[in-house]
């Protein structure tokens, strides 16, 4: 009898175990994350994808997701959308190449007015929120247009064009700009190249340079912001606030939550990141255009629902988010190198995404005591 309840007791723990492990936000990412690599190593491995060059590649590509999903993570978990993200990255870099390039500012100040009108206004959606009780999906709809015809209007306006270039020549010699565009760990490449470590460049005037010569800036914003943000979120009182914000805001409220101020910080932390993503890609192309950034939005939040978010609030995780960015950028890039149709790209985001929100469901049942 004994062993029997001995037994008994061993198979419980072993369930319990099992439910909290089908119970993490990130599990379906990284499974998700580890089937892609498996399939394009399978059917793309003699088409350098997964050289250093190709790496490099889809490496920046899942960048611009990761930025983007970080701050929309956050802000799901918070309870709220932002769906003005798309819009307000065609904004910022508007607002960076009109005033350094037109209005002739340098370009450090303009990087700066651009990360302060984009951060008041993610203020702004977050107050509008906040006050009128209207859901945030709605209020960010509105701004979506609000801000996407307010950057075609100021680019046209400005230089009647609505893409504008010139900035590779006023971003010389700026001590901000590289912090955007730049690389790091150049030296490291160029020995690594001395040493046959990295393939060169056999003609034209960069010869004898290594093909990869340092890791973009675009790679290192995404690492950084995504480990503050994970930090924050499982590691200080704050991300418990942010948890308990959208969870439960009325219980929240009433054990001293500051809700409200939670919900604003967040909208405008999604801002600094769509501001990140923009000023990223101005100074590495050296130009803005006023449509940039165009279903953005829809990506970030497919990123964080792949990760593990629940639409509802209160749940989900940083690292997460950055598996459902990986597995975009992976596979972009991935049917590419194998020629397949670029714009099937849209018909994986649709099937994921349904997949991902049905199995999301399951795990809230297990979460609630229903599984």
């Amino acid at each position: 009898m004994f062993m029997f309840n001995s037994l008994v007791e061993n198979n419980l723990k072993i369930i319990s175990k099992l439910k909290k492990s089908l119970a993490r936000p990130d599990l379906g990412a990284i499974t998700g994350t580890i089937l892609v690599f498996l399939f394009f190593i399978l059917v793309a491995r003699d088409t350098g994808m997964f050289s250093l060059e190709g790496t490099m590649n889809w490496g920046i590509v899942s960048s611009q997701f990761i930025i983007i999903a970080v701050g929309a993570c956050l802000l799901m978990i918070a309870g709220e959308f932002d769906l003005s993200v798309g819009s307000m990255i065609g904004f910022a870099g508007i607002v960076i190449a009109v005033t350094s390039v037109v209005w002739g500012w340098p370009i450090w100040l303009s990087i700066i007015i651009a990360f302060i009108l984009s951060m008041l206004l993610g203020a702004l959606i977050g107050f509008i929120v906040i006050k009128t009780n209207l859901p945030s999906f709605i209020v960010s709809l509105a701004f979506l247009y609000i801000l996407r015809g307010l950057t075609i209007f100021g680019s046209i306006h400005s230089t009647q064009k609505t893409i504008i270039g010139g900035i590779n020549e006023v971003s010389k010699g700026d001590w901000l700009a590289p912090l955007f565009g730049g690389k790091i760990f150049t030296g490291l490449f160029t020995w690594f190249a001395e040493q046959g470590w990295i393939d060169v460049f056999e003609f034209g005037t960069r010869a004898g340079q290594p093909i990869v010569d340092g890791i973009p800036m675009m790679i290192v914003w995404a690492v950084v912001l995504v480990i503050f943000a994970h930090f924050l979120l499982n590691y200080t009182r704050f991300g418990n606030w942010i948890f308990a914000s959208g969870g439960d805001a009325k219980a929240a409220r009433y054990v001293g939550v500051p809700v409200d101020k939670i919900k604003i910080l967040m909208f405008v932390f999604t801002a600094f990141c769509a501001t990140v993503f923009a000023t990223c890609q101005v100074i590495e192309f050296g130009s803005a255009s006023a449509d940039r950034g165009v279903l953005k939005e829809f990506e970030a939040i497919i990123s964080v629902v792949i990760g593990g978010a629940l639409l509802t609030g209160g749940y989900g995780s940083v690292i997460g988010a950055t598996f459902g960015a990986i597995i975009f950028g992976v596979v972009q890039q991935g049917l590419f190198f194998i020629g397949v149709e670029s714009s099937l790209f849209r018909v994986f985001l649709g099937i994921i995404l349904l997949l991902s929100v049905i199995f999301n469901a399951h795990i809230r049942k297990i979460i609630i005591g229903k599984g």
